[in-house]
């Protein structure tokens, strides 16, 4: 099939405004959906869901090298989880500590469990029900970065909240 000239601008000019047209019209389309009917929150999970509270609030918290001490951002992220615990009361929560490869495997069991202990006391001390909250260490055994280097040590010297 051969197509002159004319007829191909003009095709294009006419591909051109069909696509211009659906552009619009998605721009004016609403992004909610009735109430009830899957609305999702700022963090694309349904408020009060576990994927809003991974997306929205976070997590997981850092840890300094052979540290159960909390830093400034820790304690930023810990101050959304609990907002969010005591506003959505009807979960219970897994506090998972965590240890880089270093160091034995005994002491990075009792390394993991003084993070999780000190995550469990901050979430504690905001107002979070002791009761809801169970904790338990990994230490080295579940790292989710491998590799023998500061960047991977890194992610996994962690406490990870885990919504149930």
């Amino acid at each position: 099939m051969v197509i002159t000239a004319p007829l191909n601008t003009a095709l294009r000019a006419a591909a051109m405004l069909l696509f211009v047209v659906v552009i619009a019209a998605c721009s004016r389309t609403p992004n909610t959906m009735p109430t009830g009917v899957g609305n999702l929150g700022p963090g694309g999970g349904a408020p009060g869901s576990q994927q809003e509270f991974l997306v929205s609030v976070g997590d997981r918290v850092f840890f300094e090298t052979d540290s159960s001490s909390l830093t400034a951002e820790a304690s930023a992220t810990l101050d959304k989880q609990a907002a969010w615990l005591n506003q959505y009361q009807n979960y219970r929560i897994m506090i998972e500590g965590h240890a880089d490869e270093r160091g034995t495997r005994e002491y990075n069991i009792a390394l993991g469990a003084r993070r999780a202990s000190v995550v469990v006391n901050y979430l504690v001390s905001r107002g979070v029900n002791q009761q809801r909250i169970t904790s338990q260490s990994f230490g080295k055994e579940r790292p989710v970065a491998i590799c023998n280097d500061i960047s991977c040590w890194s992610q996994n010297r962690r406490a990870v909240t885990v919504v149930q």
